[in-house]
């Protein structure tokens, strides 16, 4: 019954992807089709709870997600209203339900980004055997693999799109270096979260789901080349190298040491 419902789940994600690949690359999303946005933001938040969920069993996965969602909304607000962690901006009302100035969207997409770098992280963490220097690993390569997409994904959402807007410029797009800073400790803090819920509840080693961690993987570069596309269509290559050189080593350490399924 799951398996049946995770597949419908994923395909139905998929579909809704390359629609808005399509409408998105060649700017023909008309504006009454905008709240679409707001929803492919969500659907990618289901897909990291579900896979948390599946992973680390009902409880377990709810909590982390819960508290992804309610840790990013609240740092997202700090954020907005004092311009803690990553500079000074403000979001367009257009982005979805707006509730204290953040749009409920964020929680869900930060649900992603975790998700499925958790699962990039983890294959240069696992094996390590010192926990203090698993964590470090851990942590500090799933931020670094939260910022790979940023470096891409905030060039195009803020000179293309406008879903957020900047009030002080940058060197890189008009984009303050803070923004990367706060994402990289926001990353940082979040897995921190869920390495010590995992370590607490003794569920960090053994658990690899052989239907939705590989599926994490999926997501978390269609995300990826969504945005490089809209970034080449235009003419964003500073970001488009960057991001990509970055990935392509990022995934060459996964291939090489990801978990196995069967553990």
């Amino acid at each position: 019954m799951f398996k049946h419902f995770d597949q419908l789940l994923f395909r139905f994600f998929v579909f809704w992807y390359g629609c808005g690949l399509i409408l998105l690359t060649f700017d023909i999303l008309p504006p009454s089709l905008e709240w679409a946005n707001a929803v492919f933001l969500v659907l990618t938040g289901v897909l990291g709870a579900v896979f948390l969920i599946r992973q680390y069993g009902a409880p377990i996965g709810s909590i982390l997600s819960l508290l992804i969602v309610i840790i990013t909304f609240v740092i997202e607000g700090a954020g907005v209203h004092y311009g803690i962690l990553f500079g000074d901006y403000y979001y367009n009302p257009d982005f979805g339900l707006i509730l204290f100035e953040v749009p409920f969207t964020i929680g869900a997409a930060w649900l992603m980004v975790i998700s499925t770098t958790h699962v990039l992280a983890r294959a240069y963490s696992w094996r390590i055997s010192n926990k203090l220097l698993e964590w470090l690993t851990y942590s500090f390569v799933g931020s670094i693999a939260a910022v790979v997409m940023d470096i891409v994904l905030d060039p195009v959402a803020f000179q293309v799109k406008e879903y957020w807007v900047w009030t002080a410029g940058g060197f890189y797009y008009d984009i303050p270096l803070s923004n990367f800073v706060g994402w990289f400790v926001l990353a940082f803090i979040l897995h921190t979260v869920v390495f010590i819920t995992l370590q607490l509840t003794k569920r960090w080693t053994g658990y690899v789901h052989p239907y939705w961690q590989p599926r994490m993987v999926w997501l978390y570069l269609m995300v990826l080349v969504m945005f490089l596309v809209l970034a080449i269509t235009h003419g964003l290559w500073l970001a488009v190298s960057i991001s990509t050189l970055l990935s392509i080593l990022l995934f060459s350490g996964y291939a090489k040491w990801k978990e196995n399924p069967s553990l």
